[in-house]
């Protein structure tokens, strides 16, 4: 178990060092910072001023050391919007959207275990149908323009909901369905899937030898196997989450840390931006980490593999 952890950890530490890289890169392939950041009529040397306030008058190799080491203490700079430090300013809309992602989780799992479970054990009937229709929409409708459809109806038209804000909890019902919609499509065919393969096993076929009811069959001996896919799915599903509440965030002005990198990379703080990817990527691969933890000890297999 130790030796699955290590290699899991340093696995974790890989990819973190993978998203420095990629953040580092993709912040100059849009061209030299300095220009533009500057504004439209900054002589040279003022341009040449914003080079060595942000070190991109050093060589490349130099530069990405420094970063490196700036990132391992939390040293971002600060924001050039905000004029406070950048990780502060992420660290402070975090939250938010960690909010939004747990809530959209809890709700994916609500509904979409017991929507995978009656369209495993019922092939063929209408549950099963309507929820097969129901998977398909919810991975090709888009949650921001869901989240657009729920605002002009249920906020605009009818005064249902607020249409931004987090001071009440109301705030947070047309967000977290917009957010839960793809989830919980994704968790009732995963459910689903991993239903009909342990329902075919011969282990549940013993169950229902011995004379079982399909009830104790189905929810006490196949679901436990059943949801060890779900479980294994939880951390992509994690960032899938947090990803997907950037431009639902901005649709209800939701104070999360999604709609804080949309405002950055439009005002070109690229400070900001930089220390918002790399703690969103690091609370990523660190619920990764865990899951594949809790998913070595729950299956064994798993750490033999």
């Amino acid at each position: 178990m130790r030796r699955f952890i290590a290699k899991r950890l340093l696995l974790a530490i890989v990819t973190l060092f993978g998203v420095t890289l990629i953040v580092f890169v993709a912040a100059r392939l849009t061209g030299d910072p300095a220009l533009l950041i500057a504004p439209s009529d900054a002589s040279e040397e003022q341009i040449q001023a914003i080079r060595v306030k942000l070190g991109l008058d050093k060589p490349i190799p130099v530069q990405y050391a420094i970063f490196i080491r700036d990132a391992f203490r939390g040293e971002f700079g600060e924001s050039l919007r905000y004029g406070q430090p950048a990780m502060n300013l992420a660290l402070k809309r975090f939250p938010a959207t960690l909010e939004l992602a747990a809530w959209a989780f809890a709700l994916g799992l609500l509904f979409g275990v017991p929507l995978g479970i009656v369209s495993a054990t019922r092939p063929g009937s209408i549950r099963e149908r309507a929820g097969t229709i129901f998977a398909r929409l919810g991975l090709a409708v888009p949650g921001f323009w869901l989240a657009v459809i729920l605002m002009l109806v249920f906020s605009v038209k009818l005064g249902w909901f607020p249409t931004s804000g987090r001071e009440h909890l109301s705030s947070r019902v047309l967000p977290v369905i917009a957010i839960a919609w793809v989830s919980l499509a994704q968790i009732m065919r995963v459910t689903r899937s991993s239903m009909l393969e342990v329902l075919g096993s011969d282990f549940v076929k013993m169950a229902r030898i011995k004379g079982l009811k399909e009830r104790v069959v189905v929810w006490k001996h196949a679901l436990r196997n059943a949801l060890i896919p779900v479980l294994g799915m939880a951390g992509f599903m994690f960032g899938m989450l947090v990803g997907g509440a950037a431009l639902v965030e901005s649709v209800f002005r939701w104070p999360g840390i999604g709609a804080l990198l949309i405002d950055a990379v439009f005002a070109r703080d690229f400070p900001l931006v930089q220390a918002g990817v790399i703690l969103v990527s690091a609370a990523v691969i660190l619920v990764n980490l865990l899951v594949d933890v809790l998913y070595g000890v729950i299956d064994p297999r798993i750490r033999l593999g």
